[in-house]
């Protein structure tokens, strides 16, 4: 049985982990070999940054040796989440016998303060972009970003990518074409694409260093080391 363990703490965006864990969830009904889990440090549900609440099917101390590990972000929760010492060593021992460690949107963020994107290429949410290389690792700015066993997701939404490119590279391109069928992942966003030109980064730099002030306000060092 291959374990793929999502990780779940308090105050995460739930599509981060609810689109990738219904893509490997989808993989497991067709190759019952994958097993899917999500992880945390008790059974009790934790609050997202929306309204609705998650609860784990695991806790960590029942992971065993886990086939893969995904990470999901967030806002506040995430940045403050960098100085949870308990939590990066729960993300560093499950990734240490892991085949595969993934993020999604600032989860990588977690990677990045867990040690284990030193010098490696990654992506994160295109506003906190630029943390990574203040944490050892090589920013990248596409929507998904494989380096060795690492697979990372840029925004939120990128998540279901990510797992889409995981299926492929587990169980070949056409049953992650299956999984892209049953879950009728067929993108046709309203307004049409995101201008990537158009954006302008500059204007969100504030909103992302109040975040991480409010956040860190406890661990002055690491919020100066990612604000300088």
């Amino acid at each position: 049985m291959k374990t793929v363990a999502f990780v779940l703490y308090p105050g995460i965006t739930p599509l981060d982990l609810v689109g990738p864990l219904q893509v490997m969830s989808v993989l497991a009904f067709f190759d019952p070999s994958y097993e899917v889990v999500v992880a945390a440090e008790t059974l009790q549900p934790l609050q997202t940054d929306t309204p609705l609440r998650l609860a784990p099917s695991h806790t960590f101390d029942q992971l065993d040796r886990p086939y893969a590990v995904i990470v999901p972000g967030g806002n506040g929760p995430t940045f403050a989440a960098m100085a949870d010492d308990g939590l990066l060593e729960r993300i560093r021992a499950a990734a240490a016998t892991a085949e595969v460690v993934g993020s999604v949107c600032t989860g990588s963020l977690l990677l990045a303060a867990a040690g284990l994107l030193q010098g490696r290429r990654a992506t994160s949410h295109w506003a906190a972009l630029h943390l990574l290389a203040k944490l050892g690792a090589v920013p990248v700015g596409e929507r998904v970003v494989h380096d060795g066993p690492y697979v990372t997701a840029a925004g939120v939404a990128a998540g279901i990518d990510m797992a889409l490119h995981l299926v492929g590279r587990l169980a070949g391109e056409e049953t992650a074409r299956q999984v892209q069928l049953m879950i009728e992942y067929d993108p046709q966003p309203p307004h049409g694409p995101i201008d990537w030109a158009a954006v302008d980064r500059a204007a969100y730099a504030p909103l992302i260093t109040d975040t991480l002030s409010a956040a860190l306000s406890d661990h002055p060092r690491l919020l100066e080391r990612l604000t300088r």
